[in-house]
């Protein structure tokens, strides 16, 4: 089994500037596409669709607010991306908001279907909170493991983390990738000095966490692969800083860097 790449991003998300992180997630996306399109009989009534980079945007922590901007944005930036590269894209948002959407079969086989799946920015502690456990996070699970890439942005990329922030103190997060915990919008600390992270993350941070700070619209990408990955490409005008376990020495890296997570 191939998993697919997963995609963390500071936030500052699909804007202008944010074009490489972006980028980077639609080329991703093309793998499990051409898949699709292999596996259609020519002449089938799906053959047409099968080319599209099928995005879906799971706006749970938006929820609160105003979730089908979130998704209207994103419709926005995939496309324009999508025409840079000359690839179509369908974007469709899963409207998983709560408990009882978390368990809704229409969204569940939505992003089943995935090629890239993306949880933009938000309250961080909603997306662990409504998706741990439930029809819609086993989709996600079903996606990756056919190759979908799955992304997020600021809260997002938080919850995909084995560990997450609250407003209520911290939590286990999805577990997609476990052993770190992501700060975003780590331009507000001081140059490197991830003190002020720890400071903000609080205690209960379970020993053997990395802390991975990103800044606004910066992102990094792991490759597709059958176990964990621990190297991932970094996209995007800002730094991504690694701190790793028991450590004081941060690593940082720049727009098209590997850096190794080696939590």
């Amino acid at each position: 089994m191939t998993l697919g790449p997963i995609g963390l991003h500071g936030g500052g998300e699909l804007v202008p500037g944010d074009e490489p992180f972006l980028r980077a997630l639609l080329e991703a996306a093309g793998g499990p596409a051409r898949t699709r399109t292999a596996s259609r009989v020519p002449g089938s009534v799906e053959k047409s669709e099968a080319d599209h980079r099928r995005i879906v945007i799971l706006p749970t922590a938006a929820a609160g607010e105003r979730p089908e901007l979130a998704v209207a944005h994103a419709r926005d930036a995939f496309g324009r991306i999508g025409v840079e590269l000359g690839v179509s894209t369908r974007v469709v948002g899963a409207m998983v908001l709560d408990a009882r959407s978390a368990g809704d079969p229409r969204w569940a086989a939505a992003i089943a279907g995935a090629d890239l799946i993306y949880l933009p920015g938000g309250d961080p502690g909603l997306v662990a909170g409504v998706l741990r456990g439930t029809l819609a996070a086993g989709a996600m699970l079903a996606a990756r493991a056919r190759g979908a890439t799955v992304a997020g942005a600021s809260a997002g990329a938080m919850a995909l983390a084995g560990w997450t922030w609250t407003r209520s103190g911290g939590t286990a997060g999805l577990g997609f990738v476990p052993g770190l915990v992501v700060v975003p919008h780590a331009g507000r600390f001081a140059g490197t000095d991830l003190g002020g992270a720890r400071a903000w993350l609080g205690d209960g941070l379970p020993d053997g966490t990395g802390l991975l700070a990103l800044d606004e619209r910066t992102g990094v990408l792991s490759a597709a692969g059958s176990a964990p990955s621990r190297a991932w490409r970094v996209a995007g005008a800002g730094r991504a800083t690694w701190l790793p376990a028991g450590t004081t020495e941060p690593v940082v890296a720049r727009d098209g860097d590997d850096l190794v997570l080696d939590a």
